[in-house]
């Protein structure tokens, strides 16, 4: 029988039978399945800049888990790719070599695999080894078609564990053009259907592997599917990057009540690589216990060296970029601190302005567009790239007042975005409420028209601000965001925002 979720394979569920115990494993451990899961890397092939995460690193805890335990599992919650130069130079293909060296089993799509479209996505998702899930994406017809199921179970030690792939809706965070023919179902719906179907076909427990974000504030998320759910019994999540420490009493909660009042898991690992999630069931109570295992220098001494060498290659490029020197700071711009988005919001605003012949109103900007730290030194053209690695470009849009004021009330839900220094706002931090929305001291005016310098993502209603898409685009630029930066950096454009930051909140809530 074939069903119309299946994309081109069989709908028969696959069958894969998990290898017994060598001599060198626990003979006790047989009733026990290890799954290790990791989220939203990033193209984090390399230690971040606080030394924390790298992919050689991640191996030795993988192969240490995989010498130690009879039956480990390796799955991946998507958002593998972006983030560094790795992709944008090699496009995904130095993440899919890596994680099919690593062995990973099963592999979910997250938003940002479709930042290069659905043809390159297709290319190097049809080299990838591990069962690829998505149980509530319809791929037919798409460049993806044939290349994804929608369940899987796996026969581990006489026990059948069933798995789901959970997608969120590419509508208002995938750009419309890189996600063609991809027809979205709602998650809950598809994941109680599948998980039923698992159920009926002798699953002893479902596993959710989820890109849907822990608690989020648009669209259906983990919690919601936990609630709404009664034959899925763990959640490996991610999007919200999101670190679950069931160590930590300080962590977001792990254990969750589903729709009949039992308690489920639900974890996620953070992101960049930082950690990797361990889950510990045993097959016989199918009792869950979770761990949070951080990657750091410590690992170093036990790095696989032939799989490091299959990084080389790639670095070579990688390390030209970041060695090629364009200018310097004398301060750090921490990643998501107040301090870059106001840089950012600025720069925007200012090379709005030179693309628009005018006077720019104001500006916004993203938090999720920044996506790595400008230390304290020398700046370099491969830093500037990590940092805005999206091929953006700045517009400047016709907005009116309404439709502004609409929007920074969406960007207030999302307890604030980016906005060039002459704007404030102030909101209710319970109701988000716009209490006060100024431009230059002055209350914006619904009846008047604007000037807003932004990026092409945000001008298209992406990051879920869709009044911006009733706006007329004036100008635009030629150059790709982060090429206009590395520009301004080295001709000394914008050192007055480099020496001397701005820490001030313009959104704020009181």
């Amino acid at each position: 029988m074939r069903s119309r979720f299946c994309y081109g394979l069989s709908a028969l569920l696959l069958n894969v039978i998990v290898a017994g115990c060598s001599s060198g494993h626990n003979g006790n451990d047989t009733d026990h399945l290890v799954i290790l899961h990791t989220n939203d890397t990033h193209s984090s092939i390399d230690p971040d800049s606080k030394d924390m995460g790298g992919i050689a690193r991640r191996k030795v805890i993988i192969d240490s888990v995989r010498d130690s335990r009879c039956n480990v599992m390796l799955v991946d919650a998507g958002d593998a790719v972006q983030g560094s130069l790795y992709f944008t130079i090699f496009g995904g293909e130095v993440e899919r070599v890596l994680m099919n060296r690593l062995n990973y089993d099963i592999r979910i799509l997250g938003n940002h695999e479709f930042d290069r479209g659905m043809e390159r996505l297709a290319q190097e998702w049809g080299k990838v080894n591990a069962t690829r899930l998505s149980t509530n994406y319809d791929l037919t017809g798409s460049a993806l078609d044939g290349l994804f199921v929608p369940s899987v179970i796996k026969d581990i030690s006489g026990h059948k564990i069933g798995f789901i792939g959970l997608n969120l809706d590419p509508s208002g965070i995938i750009a419309e053009e890189n996600c063609t023919g991809v027809k979205y179902h709602d998650a809950l719906q598809r994941a109680n259907e599948e998980a039923a179907k698992l159920r009926e076909n002798g699953a002893e427990m479902v596993i959710a592997v989820s890109h849907l974000g822990y608690n989020t504030t648009t669209g259906v998320d983990d919690l919601d599917i936990a609630a709404g759910s009664r034959d899925i019994d763990i959640i490996i999540g991610g999007h919200s990057h999101t670190a679950i420490d069931p160590a930590s009493p300080d962590s977001p909660k792990w254990r969750v009540a589903n729709a009949d009042g039992d308690t489920i898991t639900v974890v996620q690992t953070g992101s960049r690589g930082s950690a990797v999630g361990e889950l510990d069931i045993n097959l016989s109570t199918l009792d869950v216990t979770p761990k949070l295992i951080k990657i750091d220098n410590r690992l170093d001494r036990r790095i696989d060296k032939d799989f490091a060498e299959l990084i080389t290659p790639y670095r070579v490029k990688v390390d030209s970029l970041r060695a090629f020197r364009i200018g310097e700071t004398s301060h750090e711009f921490e990643r998501t601190s107040t301090r870059m988005l106001n840089l950012f919001s600025d720069f925007v605003r200012t090379r709005g302005a030179e693309i628009c012949g005018k006077p720019v109103d104001l500006s916004i900007m993203n938090k999720g567009g920044i996506r790595n730290t400008l230390p304290k030194g020398v700046i370099t053209k491969g830093e500037i790239i990590d940092i805005a690695p999206f091929e953006n470009r700045i517009v400047v849009l016709d907005i009116s007042g309404a439709d502004l004021l609409e929007n920074i009330g969406i960007m207030v839900g999302q307890d604030g975005q980016g906005v060039s220094s002459n704007v404030s706002v102030v909101y209710d931090p319970e109701t988000h409420a716009i209490n006060r929305a100024t431009i230059d001291g002055s209350p914006i005016d619904p009846a008047r028209r604007y000037r807003l310098a932004t990026i092409d993502y945000l001008a298209a209603g992406n990051d879920y601000m869709t009044p911006l898409k009733r706006a007329t685009i004036l100008a635009r630029s030629k150059e790709i965001l982060y090429e206009t930066l590395i520009d301004y950096i080295e001709n000394g454009k914008i050192n007055n925002l480099l020496s001397h930051p701005d820490d001030n909140e313009r959104m704020t809530s009181k």
